[in-house]
């Protein structure tokens, strides 16, 4: 009876060891992986340059109102640069989704054609900004 007890601590002393072990190294992996894959926050776009940098720096209203000026002054600069390519970057992109059609099975084509209407929804909210 004695040794049946011992035998039952010691086997739970096992499993309980067994799981914080398993415990500990999840919880290990986790923070690792995110910091390991962790991608910095970089603003992308003109309103969030302008948001990061007020923020930041701690902009008065003045300052605000001229970084504003001058980062959007800049992004107007930038899309005039890049206009004369917009049609062959469309072709280029046309071209692209045409190879794509051409490897999916007529179940995956609507499910692609809708995926394709939601990227160019917001290419086009993106490019009114």
């Amino acid at each position: 009876m004695d040794n049946t007890k011992t035998r039952r601590e010691a086997a739970a002393l096992v499993v309980v060891v067994f799981l914080l072990g398993a415990l500990v190294g999840g919880l290990a992996m986790h923070v690792w992986t995110s910091h390991a894959y962790s991608v910095p926050k970089v603003p992308h776009g003109p309103d969030q340059v302008i948001q990061a940098l007020s923020a930041e720096l701690n902009l008065s209203p003045d300052q605000l109102k001229s970084v504003t000026a001058i980062v959007d002054e800049t992004h107007t600069q930038i899309r005039a640069l890049y206009a004369p390519l917009d049609p062959q970057r469309e072709q280029i992109r046309q071209q692209a989704r045409e190879h794509i059609r051409a490897v999916l099975t007529p179940e995956q084509k609507p499910k692609f054609e809708d995926f394709l209407r939601r990227l160019d929804d917001a290419r086009k909210k993106e490019e009114r900004r």
